[in-house]
């Protein structure tokens, strides 16, 4: 398999039409054993010799601001921009050419001559400073073709006609981008393609789409990878959530990771780590409550937080553990996390382990630890395997996370959730421990979260700090609300604090509304009296004289 990656560019084509903005798309041929057989694409290709040796005096782009751009060196960023423009007349007929004057030709006609030539005999120059750098898009590893990509868009110089001139294009189409994405609309679009008519859809003129596009800074390279699951092997993007799992299983883009979460089935996520997910999916537990194995391939191996005891379940951890299970430990005690621990203890021999919660009321009842965990200890199982032991109440006043101290990776339980916050729920659950806990993480080193629902997370300081300015950008809404209302007691707060929100979530939302106003009375902000909350105004120091 070829894995050499070539440079590429492309050029998205506007122009105003009566209902909306318009971009051209142009359809590949039909070949065997090609991904993007018959697809829709905007105009473009690979970069060519003489791209790079373009006479810069045909140009009205100098070298240094085409690589500044692209954030590259040398000419080559300026070879992107003259590719774009030379593929796209290649491929439409459409030429984007200025004359001695610096102005638009729009009677200009691609002939199929070679382009710097044509240009000499015009006494045109190439238009490229007409490309606004839209992104950069690298082909996932593990495709037999990668291509590294910059996408470009101009308008479509006025009074021109598309004539498709090779073979690599079997028709044109004008259409609007929100038009192109509808399920029914028959255009095979690949993943870039997709993504950057979404990113056009807003735009209502050509001159609104090319300033929003000339004002990005900092365009960074997208990197889709390659993962298998109920709907076949796709590529998954930087923004959803399996992306960062899917670099760490499966580097080489192989094959060996899924986008999906499927109940039941063992995940290998390192030599000393493995995930099995409950079938126990919900708006709470997203697709289910992660089981960890934590130990040696056919050793010793603990077994984190086993669920709830569904049989099914039960069987599929005894089934697929990767060891000898020699110990069971439990985040917290909540009913989604701990009920299987004694089934599994009683079926191995092994000991559960864990906090009693202080409140436990909303809790296991089952749930009976044949020790309380030490904020600190380390428990090892084998050569590469030990956990150290983090207390980390908020959630709940019993909760834990585990350190893989020799991978930087940290079970999380429900302290760090992917993809939603976490409720907290007094009297157990606390905002002001949740916070300080957070906090206390970051002192940590970690390389990845290991979360009780949900995949890997990377950058775990980024997760942190976002969860910490999450909960006290709510706390300042909470004390913004409480300072204005006249009737505030928990119930008439909720719709203003949480407007965010849908309703239907505010009945989960109004425990957590609660754990802010007591961490807010706590820290002598807030008082109630008579189920009326009320903002306490800071005590200016008077001046000292």
């Amino acid at each position: 398999m070829n894995h050499s990656i070539q440079a590429a560019s492309t050029l998205v084509l506007l122009r105003n039409a009566a209902d909306g903005l318009e971009v051209l798309l142009v359809q590949r041929p039909y070949a065997v054993n090609d991904a993007s057989s018959g697809a829709f694409v905007f105009p473009g290709g690979k970069l060519d010799t003489a791209d790079g040796e373009f006479d810069a005096a045909l140009l009205n782009l100098d070298a240094a601001q085409a690589s500044a751009q692209l954030s590259v060196s040398g000419r080559t960023g300026l070879d992107y921009f003259v590719a774009a423009v030379r593929e796209c007349a290649e491929e439409t007929g459409l030429l984007l050419v200025v004359d001695a004057d610096g102005q638009p030709v729009s009677d200009a006609v691609y002939d199929g001559s070679p382009l710097e030539a044509l240009c000499r005999r015009h006494g045109w120059r190439l238009d490229v400073a007409s490309l606004a750098y839209h992104s950069h898009w690298l082909t996932p590893v593990g495709m037999p073709r990668r291509f590294d990509t910059r996408f470009f868009v101009a308008a479509v110089p006025s009074g021109c006609t598309v004539v498709c001139r090779t073979g690599e294009v079997v028709e044109h189409r004008w259409v609007r981008a929100a038009a192109a994405l509808e399920v029914d609309s028959g255009f095979k679009l690949p993943h870039p393609t997709r993504r950057t008519l979404q990113s056009l859809v807003r735009f209502a003129s050509v001159q609104d789409c090319l300033d929003a596009v000339r004002s990005l800074r900092d365009i960074r390279r997208i990197l889709p990878r390659l993962a298998g699951g109920a709907a076949g092997r796709r590529p998954v993007m930087p923004d959803e959530p399996p992306y960062a799992e899917i670099g760490l299983v499966d580097p080489d883009g192989q094959g060996q990771a899924a986008y999906e979460i499927v109940p039941g089935r063992r995940v290998r996520l390192s030599a000393h780590v493995w995930r099995l997910t409950a079938p126990n999916a919900s708006a709470m537990t997203g697709p289910g409550t992660n089981a960890y194995f934590v130990g040696t391939e056919g050793g010793d191996c603990a077994l984190i937080d086993p669920g709830p005891d569904d049989p099914v379940h039960v069987q599929a951890l005894l089934d697929q553990a990767p060891g000898r299970v020699t110990m069971v430990l439990v985040t917290h005690s909540h009913r989604d996390h701990s009920p299987a621990a004694a089934t599994i203890a009683a079926r191995t021999g092994s000991p559960v382990l864990g906090r009693l919660a202080s409140h436990r009321e909303s809790h296991d009842a089952s749930f009976s630890p044949a020790r309380e965990l030490q904020h600190g200890e380390r428990l090892r199982f084998g050569p590469g395997a030990t956990l150290r032991v983090l207390h980390t109440p908020g959630h709940a006043s019993n909760h834990l996370c585990f350190l893989l101290e020799e991978q930087k990776l940290l079970f999380t339980g429900d302290h760090v959730m992917q993809g939603s916050s976490v409720v907290i729920n007094p009297p157990d659950g606390n905002m002001q421990a949740y916070v300080a806990s957070l906090q206390a993480l970051l002192e940590e080193d970690l390389d990845w979260l290991a979360p009780g629902h949900g995949f890997l997370i990377d950058k775990p300081a980024d997760a942190l700090r976002l969860r910490i300015r999450h909960r006290l950008a709510r706390e300042a809404k909470v004390l913004r609300v409480l300072e204005r209302a006249a009737d505030a007691t928990l119930d008439s707060l909720l719709p203003g604090v949480y407007d965010d929100v849908p309703a239907r979530m505010h009945p989960v939302a109004r425990r957590s509304l609660l754990a802010h106003l007591e961490k807010l009375r706590e820290e002598g902000r807030a008082r109630l009296h008579d189920e009326q909350w009320r903002a306490i105004p800071t005590k200016h120091k008077e001046c000292v004289r």
